[in-house]
């Protein structure tokens, strides 16, 4: 059986401590699963004027923790195939923000919508600074009724790590209601931490990383999940 491969979507930096966990979170996954997966690192600078192209042979998409990326650019591009093209997507921290910033782009007809972190002085800043910032910070995430994130994961609750200071601007959060882009997950205040694309095979974004679960050992539901879909 061939390899899984799943694009990893960001700058690699073994640094970056999701960086080091992602591999090792998928390739948990892959051992439950029974498959070998072979992770890509896709540097956003490459990612081109044709991502159809530049992703042809990948099963998933991954956008990956540490933005500001070098070529943001680049960065919604790939989320924009993996949405449109219907190829199972996760995104995680920065990939979080991006997948935001992407539909509020392409559907939501939000052409200035920004992120304050490489835009302060935006019209629209629709990702801003956290009231708290989460730098290697823990905290507990609801999980919405009826989301497919609560049925991955089994349980209404969970514990989630961050490492993370900009997230969706609560005065734009109405923008996406009605949308297909749903909300799946809160914080303990009520703040959006984890959408999910309706109608899509497997479209989530996360603030929080899953994937450092991997640093304990320990298989995540939701990179399980991404896998799975991702294997088909």
């Amino acid at each position: 059986m061939s390899p899984v491969r799943i694009a990893l979507v960001g700058d690699h930096n073994p640094a970056v401590i999701a960086h080091r966990a992602i591999p090792e979170a998928l390739a948990l996954a892959g051992r439950h699963l029974g498959v070998t997966v072979e992770p890509v690192w896709v540097h956003t600078t490459t990612v081109g004027g044709d991502p159809a192209a530049r992703f042809a042979d990948v099963a998933g998409v991954w956008c990956v923790p540490a933005s500001p990326y070098a070529d943001t650019a680049g960065a919604l591009a790939a989320v924009r195939f993996a949405r449109e093209a219907g190829r199972p997507f996760l995104g995680t921290c920065g990939g979080f923000q991006h997948a935001l910033l992407e539909y509020a782009h392409a559907v939501l007809g939000m052409r200035d919508a920004a992120h304050a972190e490489t835009d302060p002085e935006a019209a629209t800043p629709l990702i801003t600074p956290l009231t708290c910032s989460l730098v290697e910070q823990a905290g507990k995430v609801f999980l919405l009724d009826g989301s497919r994130l609560r049925g991955w994961y089994g349980r209404p609750e969970v514990v989630e790590g961050y490492h993370c200071r900009y997230g969706l601007n609560p005065a734009f959060e109405a923008a996406f209601a009605g949308s297909a882009l749903r909300v799946s997950a809160r914080d303990t205040v009520g703040a959006v931490r984890a959408v999910e694309l309706e109608g899509h095979p497997f479209f989530v974004a996360t603030l929080f990383q899953p994937e450092r679960s991997a640093l304990r050992g320990e298989r995540h539901a939701l990179v399980t999940a991404f896998l799975a879909a991702a294997q088909g």
